[in-house]
């Protein structure tokens, strides 16, 4: 096993399969991040979302998929031009992955691609785990999302932090305000259809939690982008407010525990998810 990516491994509970896997998928990001710092990737965009809220602020729960910014829209930026090197240096530390670009048919500002590998293969390679491994399918595949908007909404504030392993690298990223703004506009925005992201509620407590302003302006461009505000005038916290409210009431919060249990180790911490609860505590720290 690579002596870094042991000493990343060494950082991990590992007392199930499924921790063992979610360990897995976090070093594939991190060394992705590394990869992308070896290029002018972080002259041109800023990572932000969930996974970002977990490697650089100690988010308690795992998160799945890697979502980036431009931080100014630029025309000819392709992502495809930086699989290569994602794909290099994850070989280079003993992961057997590929990183692809998805074909989009349609005109979405969203480019998206994907890293896959064999979930065994990885056991095997880079937890010196032996087969067979009960709980992993011969053909199950690990997968990990990799999306960068294009057109990015104004407002965002961004800041520069380290990370030490595998090897010591800095990474560009929205700044705590800024990243509560994305995920209030997922909250509030997001298409759910059948499936309740429970997640962003999650996540929505762990901001509260640490008493973490809102950059209030870029959660209205957000909005603005995508239709959701269109109201005449700025939008301010107590509107946010009412939004939230308003929300929390079309909320069938059991969908929303199922859907983040997989993601945390204590699932008794969302007994006490309601429209009730939600309410009163964003009445009293929604700063």
């Amino acid at each position: 096993m690579n002596k870094e990516i042991a000493g990343m491994i060494s950082n991990y509970k590992n007392k199930t399969i499924s921790e063992t896997r979610n360990g897995l998928k976090e070093i594939i990001q991190e060394i992705t991040l590394l990869s992308l710092s070896h290029t002018d990737f972080f002259s041109y965009a800023a990572f932000y979302g969930g996974t970002a809220l977990r490697i650089f602020y100690g988010l308690d729960r795992f998160s799945e998929d890697m979502d980036f910014s431009l931080i100014n829209s630029k025309s000819d930026f392709n992502l495809q031009d930086y699989l290569s090197t994602i794909e290099f240096e994850l070989n280079s530390y003993g992961f057997e992955m590929s990183a692809k670009l998805k074909v989009k048919n349609n005109l979405s500002t969203v480019q998206s691609a994907f890293i896959k590998g064999n979930t065994l293969v990885q056991l095997i390679r880079i937890m010196d785990m032996h087969s067979p491994i009960s709980g992993v399918p011969n053909n199950e595949v690990i997968t990990i999302k990799i999306e960068i908007d294009t057109e990015p909404p104004n407002g965002a504030k961004y800041e520069q932090k380290f990370r030490l392993q595998p090897q010591p690298f800095s990474v560009k990223l929205y700044d705590q305000p800024s990243l509560f703004a994305g995920k209030l506009h997922a909250l509030l925005c997001r298409n759910w259809k059948q499936r309740i992201k429970g997640r962003d509620f999650y996540d929505y407590i762990w901001y509260l939690s640490k008493n973490i302003p809102l950059n209030i302006p870029h959660l209205e461009a957000r909005m603005i982008q995508t239709g959701h505000w269109t109201v005449t005038g700025s939008l301010t916290l107590s509107k946010v407010k009412d939004l939230l409210y308003e929300k929390f009431g079309k909320i069938d919060f059991e969908k929303a525990k199922e859907d983040v249990i997989p993601f945390i180790s204590d699932p008794g911490e969302l007994t006490i998810w309601t429209k009730e609860f939600f309410t009163a505590i964003t009445k009293e720290k929604l700063l």
